[in-house]
C-alpha cells in the first residue's frame, strides 16, 4: 500500500521529536484488511461515505461582486460583474457574466462564460471553456484558457486568453484587493488591462495594449453577504482602440462614479 509523502509543516522544528521510520510489516497486506473480517459491500460503502464527508464535499456559490449604476462624462449607466461554481475542491464548474449599458439605451456589451475549473495549486485554478460575447457591432463566440486564484499578499487575479470564432485573439487580466479599515468598512482597489493581437476595427478594438481601467471601491459590511458601496473608476484606451473611439465620436478616456451593491450566497 502506498505511503503518502512526508510534507513538511510548520511543526518541523529541531524541538520536535524525531519521528520514526514504520515498521517493515506495516505496508504490508491487502489494501483493505478489514474486508476480511466484514462484508465487503458495507466496507466499500464505508469507505465511500468516508471520502466524501471527508474531501470530496460539493459546494455552491453565487458571487454578485458588482451590481452599479454609473455617473460620468453627462452620460449614466449600469454594469454588472457576477460569477459563481458549483463543485469540489479539485474540480468546479464556473460560470461567469458581466456587461454594461446606459439608461437610456440598449445593453452596450455582455458576456457569459462556462468553465472546467481544476485546482492546479492550493490557491490557483486552472480553467478553461467558452465566452459568448454580445455587442451591437457583433457578436463572438471564444475559446477561454486562463487562471484564477489568490495570490501573494492576498490579490485576488484572473487572467485569461481568448481565441474568437472568427480568428481574433485577445487576453485580459483581472486584479483586487481587499483592504480592511474596520471589520465593516472595505477599500477594494481593481485594476484591469486588455491586450489584443490585432487591430478588429468591427469592434473598436486595437492590436497591443487595448485598454487599462483602474478604480476603488469603498463598501461597507451589513452582512458578509450584503455591502453596498461607493467609487471611482478610470478608464483609458490606448493606440488603435482609442483611435476608433475617437473616430465614433467617443472619449479614450473617461473617470465614472459608481454606486452599487456587492452580494453573494
Amino acid at each position: 500500500m502506498a505511503m503518502p509523502p512526508n510534507v513538511p509543516t510548520s511543526a518541523d522544528n529541531p524541538g520536535r521529536p524525531p519521528e520514526m521510520p514504520l515498521p517493515p510489516g506495516a505496508t504490508r497486506g491487502p489494501a483493505h484488511a478489514a474486508d476480511a473480517f466484514f462484508d465487503p459491500a458495507e466496507m466499500a460503502a464505508a469507505r465511500e461515505q468516508l471520502r466524501v464527508e471527508n474531501g470530496d464535499v460539493r459546494t455552491t456559490a453565487v458571487i454578485l461582486d458588482q451590481l452599479e449604476a454609473s455617473f460620468g462624462d453627462g452620460e449614466e449607466g449600469f454594469g454588472w460583474d457576477a460569477q459563481g461554481w458549483i463543485g469540489g475542491d479539485i474540480t468546479r464548474f464556473w460560470w461567469k457574466s458581466e456587461g454594461e449599458g446606459a439608461f437610456d439605451g440598449d445593453v452596450e456589451e455582455a458576456e457569459l462564460q462556462a468553465l472546467y475549473s481544476r485546482a492546479i495549486r492550493p490557491f490557483f485554478d486552472f480553467q478553461a471553456g467558452v465566452r459568448q460575447t454580445y455587442r451591437p457591432e457583433g457578436d463572438r463566440t471564444d475559446l477561454v484558457v486562463g487562471v484564477q486564484g489568490l495570490a501573494p499578499y492576498w490579490f485576488e487575479v484572473d487572467a485569461a486568453a481568448f481565441l474568437s470564432n472568427k480568428g481574433e485573439l485577445t487576453a485580459r487580466a483581472e486584479a483586487e484587493y481587499d483592504q480592511r479599515i474596520t471589520n465593516r468598512w472595505i477599500v477594494q482597489p481593481r485594476a484591469e488591462v486588455v491586450f489584443s493581437a490585432e487591430d478588429i476595427p468591427e469592434l473598436g478594438i486595437g492590436s497591443g495594449l487595448s485598454t487599462l481601467q483602474v478604480g476603488a471601491r469603498l463598501r461597507y459590511e451589513f452582512r458578509k453577504e450584503f455591502a453596498p458601496y461607493v467609487g471611482l473608476e478610470w478608464t483609458k484606451s490606448f493606440g488603435g482602440t482609442a483611435d476608433f473611439l475617437e473616430a465614433d465620436g467617443k472619449n479614450s478616456e473617461e473617470t465614472r462614479f459608481v454606486v452599487g451593491i456587492r452580494t453573494w450566497f
